[in-house]
């Protein structure tokens, strides 16, 4: 293989999108997975400043599974990872958001045990 060929392989490489076809995007210092995810980041920040919400927080994570022993071996722990976590001032409410363009089985289970667990659900916020 040439030197240029591997070089365009490994440029390749460095922008292939992922199977969703998000773009990792840095804003803030903060890498996101997604350009609507990273929008959605500069939204709240604003809402923040204007008083609408405080104590914004980026993946915050949760347990879904405690982490337990079987057969001599530890299992370990199912945890979810959310995009935000905020207080609402007006309602009075911990929101905990996940910006989706594709709901995968995947989210759609964790959102499930998210809820059994936890007793509140998850807004999603769909890519426009």
């Amino acid at each position: 293989m040439t030197n240029r060929r591997k070089q365009l392989m490994e440029m390749q490489a460095m922008t292939r999108r992922n199977k969703y076809g998000n773009r990792k995007t840095t804003v803030d210092g903060y890498e996101f997975a997604s350009k609507a995810e990273a929008l959605r980041y500069q939204e709240l920040k604003l809402m923040v400043y204007a008083g609408e919400i405080s104590l914004l927080r980026l993946q915050p994570r949760y347990v879904l599974q405690d982490a337990f022993m079987l057969d001599g071996k530890r299992v370990r722990a199912v945890e979810y990872i959310a995009d935000f976590e905020y207080f609402d001032n007006t309602t009075k409410a911990v929101i905990i958001e996940d910006v989706k363009g594709v709901e995968t089985a995947v989210f759609r289970l964790k959102h499930k045990l998210f809820q059994k667990r936890y007793s509140r659900s998850i807004r999603i916020i769909p890519v426009r």
